[in-house]
């Protein structure tokens, strides 16, 4: 499994993020909570689903527009809701299986997933404030 190098909102410490962990990743300098994104495969997505936290999957592709709008909102959104919020990108080019799983016809597809179960599903780029309604709505 891989991880990623996330920067501390809080203090700008960076820190290695693992792509699966039961717990929340925090800061290792200030212990504030850390956005949690990462990238998942066939795999390993088991893993990086299991959480007790949200757990936003974006089923994506480099090729498409929508997919590279909707990617930086997805960035903002795990700060705004780090320790609350785990965003799990799949590219669904090189992940079939996943990407069936969900039955993803078109992309993006955003499965919004508490305890492996979904909870929410949203088709098609959709702008920030709209996707913050939808995470508030499944995190309440």
């Amino acid at each position: 499994m891989s991880s990623r190098v996330t920067t501390c909102p809080a203090c700008g410490t960076k820190n290695r993020v693992p792509v699966a962990s039961t717990g929340r990743v925090q800061c290792a300098s200030c212990h504030a909570p850390l956005p949690w994104l990462v990238d998942a495969t066939d795999a390993d997505f088991a893993a990086a689903t299991d959480t007790d936290q949200l757990v936003l999957v974006d089923l994506w592709a480099p090729w498409c527009g929508p997919c590279r709008m909707v990617a930086p909102i997805l960035e903002r959104l795990s700060v705004q809701y780090a320790g609350r919020v785990k965003v799990v990108k799949v590219n669904v080019d090189h992940n079939p299986a996943i990407a069936s799983r969900f039955d993803a016809r078109s992309i993006p597809t955003l499965v919004m997933l508490r305890r492996g179960e979904t909870v929410a599903r949203v088709v098609g780029a959709e702008n920030e404030a709209s996707l913050k309604r939808r995470i508030d709505a499944a995190l309440g």
